[in-house]
């Protein structure tokens, strides 16, 4: 059985259940709990000091996102990755920042490309094996443009799906990728400074289209973390 590692500290001024949440997702997310992994809500519960109500409440959410299954009477299992449901969440996320993109293109905020060029100079700082950092600010990138075309709902549409997606990402993304992913950030931004619209989409859509390339080579590499559906 694999539990959260404890030295996670809460915060003491937000709520517990959203906190346990993040944790676990995070966890799951970066493989530090692998496909078929028990966890366990009593000792979850335990080992941060807290009832357990909000652990049970985090794994309600996690399955509704897939990334655990509840058996009545055996336990909570942090579940394999389907890559059907992977090519299913990128299409949606494709075709959401798609517009995402098109509308900044258009409107063209000149502080929001100050800010991504920020962001990629902070890309580029990341140490070349830190995937969850260079992640999570990969993560901002997309964020920021949803944040600047005034889309937060489309953005909440796409966080509450894309957990398969992210599996994928942290499992396949190297030093080669990372650069590969800075170049496509650097040139989403050339096009939204250059107000080229259908640029901007274009160098989206093939950056999103990146996993594409590495979803079968890692499904093979490491099958344990599949669910062999296809």
């Amino acid at each position: 059985m694999q539990n959260i590692k404890p030295q996670r500290v809460l915060s003491a001024i937000e709520a517990v259940g959203p906190q346990v949440y993040r944790i676990l997702r995070e966890q799951i997310i970066q493989a530090e709990l692998v496909p078929g992994a028990r966890i366990s809500e009593a000792e979850i519960a335990r080992s941060l000091s807290i009832s357990r109500q909000p652990v049970r409440e985090a794994f309600i959410k996690l399955a509704e996102e897939g990334l655990v299954q509840v058996l009545p009477q055996r336990g909570t299992y942090v579940t394999r990755i389907s890559t059907a449901s992977v090519m299913d969440v990128r299409f949606v996320r494709e075709a959401i920042e798609a517009d995402i993109v098109r509308q900044v293109a258009g409107e063209h905020p000149a502080a929001i490309v100050d800010e991504l060029r920020e962001q990629i100079a902070r890309q580029k700082q990341v140490p070349h094996d830190d995937r969850a950092a260079f992640l999570r600010l990969d993560e901002l990138f997309h964020h920021t443009l949803a944040t600047a075309a005034g889309r937060a709902y489309a953005w909440s549409v796409i966080e509450s799906v894309k957990a398969q997606m992210d599996r994928v990402r942290f499992l396949s993304v190297d030093d080669l990728q990372i650069g590969r992913l800075i170049e496509q950030h650097e040139r989403i931004v050339d096009a939204i400074a250059a107000r080229d619209v259908g640029g901007a989409e274009q160098a989206l859509r093939m950056h999103l289209r990146e996993i594409l390339k590495s979803l079968p080579e890692i499904a093979r590499s490491r099958e344990e973390f599949f669910d062999g559906t296809g």
